[in-house]
């Protein structure tokens, strides 16, 4: 698979597009994407033309028209396109976030127990997060794992929390192999 060197820029406003295109499944205009990466709509364009000749969106005509990403630009920004979203909770200072998606855990640091870090990629803004918030992220839905950790950095382009971890548990009554 070949892969395409994006810049940052083509890369919120794709990011943006996959969010809102999550949120309604339709076309998004470019003046909404425009809001969501404070850009102007002209700007937006230019680079829809662009990401369009890289076919990453597709423009829809009409009234309702707009623009949609394709299956390539999931892969451009390697964001795991899956049928049905793996729902792993995710609270954030203590309220259950509605509508995010973790979309992978990487716990690369765990073998620094002094450096516990996860990357928490979801699908969804990572905007309203912010350093010292409390996040909860579990059960996973194979090893049932549970992060109880603290906003310790966030990727905005990629959609990454990372995470000091506090607690990690797994749940109780089952054997630890």
């Amino acid at each position: 698979m070949s892969s395409i060197e994006l810049t940052s820029s083509q890369k919120n406003i794709l990011t943006a597009l996959i969010n809102l295109h999550r949120e309604t499944e339709d076309a998004v205009k470019g003046e909404d994407i425009a809001q969501e990466v404070d850009r102007n709509p002209g700007t937006i364009r230019n680079q829809m033309q662009s990401l369009k000749a890289l076919q990453l969106v597709e423009g829809v005509p009409g009234p309702k028209g707009g623009y949609k990403p394709t299956a390539t630009a999931y892969e451009a920004l390697d964001v795991e396109q899956m049928d049905e979203p793996a729902v792993v909770p995710l609270e954030h200072n203590g309220e259950t976030v509605e509508d995010v998606n973790v979309v992978e855990i990487d716990l690369s640091s765990v073998h620094h127990p002094q450096l516990c870090r996860a990357e928490i990629h979801i699908q969804g803004s990572v905007r309203d997060y912010h350093e010292g918030d409390s996040v909860v992220v579990g059960p996973t839905p194979l090893s049932k794992l549970v992060i109880e950790g603290t906003v310790d950095g966030k990727d905005d382009t990629g959609n990454i929390l990372i995470l000091q971890i506090n607690e990690m548990r797994a749940p109780e009554g089952e054997p630890e192999h």
